[in-house]
């Protein structure tokens, strides 16, 4: 008896060894702290300040197009800049108020770089350096001349920084602040999951410059469209965040029926499509998007989800937001470049068909025929058009089914 002692203990310690992952992991997820982390792969990520040198010397190659600011802020010792790019094919009887704006913003969150990239390559198609698939540099030529595009291809540059230097987790700006919660609808409350780390809203709304310079852009622009671009997974958002709901009204269903026209288009209907509050998995407050829409009254707000890798470890931060093999990456600049320009094209024709006579009013922008006339005195309390034209609702509901270019469907051919 006394020779199978050791024996017996021998085997306890191997069951011991052997269960111990299972018992502190049970899911078998790769969380081990000596498990290999993905680093920033620079043969297909540009470091902040090549990305914004490349898109600056795009704008200046570009003057009939594209115009560019740098706008500056700060408080209490920080201070932010914010970078503006904007696309408009100036003619010599408009201006920017007589035209479609649409806002948008990429790399609010630090560790996003591929939101960014694809802001790189949108402009770049924009000023029409460069192709994607069968959507040629003319495909929607005659829409973009009546549209302005304000583009913000790095909104958190602190926080670019702080990843650059190694912090891949890093969401936040350059002291500690989440920009996405730091917007004054909904601002301060915190679920039972609040994670500080994640989410601090900061010690006020609009306490971050970065969040200042954007409520500017957004007042004195104007916009029609915004759209917020983030990475973690793959979703075409809209109101609201900050409950698990859509609002109310005709505008609400205008917008989803837009965005699963993109999803069809572009992405298999294989992207998650509604409320972010309602289909993200948490509830998040004070965020840009529900802002825009409630408070600077943007018709159409939304929050496009562009990339996430589900597999990745919760520790791989960088592999878990951003593609980091050259087909994955190429697939994902491409595919939601594309998207973009099929929203630019559809967004204002959609808008254009919310009453009967075409005439839509909102922001100081009047639709007649098409085109947009400023009219400040005319602004509307919001776009609450209810059903007052039903039958201008089922028009509509058909047109998302049938106003697709040959160009597009074979976009869609394609993918399949």
């Amino acid at each position: 008896m006394r020779a199978l002692l050791p024996l017996r203990s021998s085997i306890v310690v191997v069951i011991v060894v052997v269960l111990v992952p299972f018992i502190t992991n049970p899911r078998g997820v790769n969380s081990s702290s000596d498990a290999p982390l993905t680093s920033i792969p620079l043969d297909l990520y540009h470091t902040s300040d090549a990305l914004l040198k490349e898109i600056k010397s795009l704008v200046l190659r570009h003057p009939d197009t594209l115009s560019m600011e740098t706008v500056k802020m700060g408080n209490r010792g920080y201070a932010a800049e914010v970078l503006v790019v904007t696309y408009d094919r100036k003619t010599k009887h408009d201006n920017e108020k007589s035209k479609f704006r649409i806002l948008m913003s990429f790399g609010q969150h630090g560790r996003e770089l591929i939101t960014s990239e694809v802001a790189l390559q949108l402009l770049s198609v924009l000023a029409e350096e460069h192709n994607i698939l069968s959507m040629g540099p003319v495909s929607i030529t005659k829409e973009l001349d009546n549209i302005v595009i304000k583009v913000v291809p790095m909104e958190n540059l602190n926080g670019r920084k702080l990843v650059e230097a190694g912090d891949l987790c890093e969401r936040r700006n350059g002291r500690g602040v989440d920009l996405n919660r730091n917007w004054g609808v909904d601002w301060g409350k915190k679920e039972k999951d609040y994670d500080p780390y994640e989410e601090n809203p900061g010690t006020a709304p609009f306490s971050e410059p970065e969040a200042q310079i954007m409520r500017q852009l957004a007042k004195s622009f104007e916009p029609h469209i915004w759209v917020n671009v983030h990475s973690g997974m793959e979703a075409l958002f809209m109101p609201y965040d900050h409950k698990n709901t859509t609002p109310d009204g005709h505008m609400s269903n205008l917008m989803e029926f837009l965005l699963w026209d993109v999803n069809r288009l572009h992405f298999e209907e294989k992207c998650l499509v509604g409320s972010g509050g309602g289909l993200v998995g948490y509830l998040a407050h004070g965020t840009t998007t529900d802002y825009m829409y409630d408070v600077v009254k943007v018709p159409m707000a939304f929050t496009f989800e562009i990339y996430g890798d589900s597999e990745a470890s919760s520790k791989d931060c960088f592999k878990m937001f951003n593609p980091v093999d050259k087909l994955e990456f190429n697939k994902a600049v491409n595919k939601w470049s594309e998207a973009f320009l099929t929203l630019f094209r559809l967004g204002p024709s959609r808008l254009a068909t919310t009453s009967g006579l075409r005439k839509w009013d909102s922001m100081g922008g009047k639709v007649i025929d098409g085109s947009l006339e400023s009219n400040k005195e005319n602004k509307i309390d919001g776009l609450d058009l209810g059903m007052k034209d039903l039958r201008n609702y089922f028009r509509l509901f058909l047109l998302s089914s049938v106003d697709l270019p040959m160009a597009e469907l074979g976009i869609l051919k394609a993918q399949r």
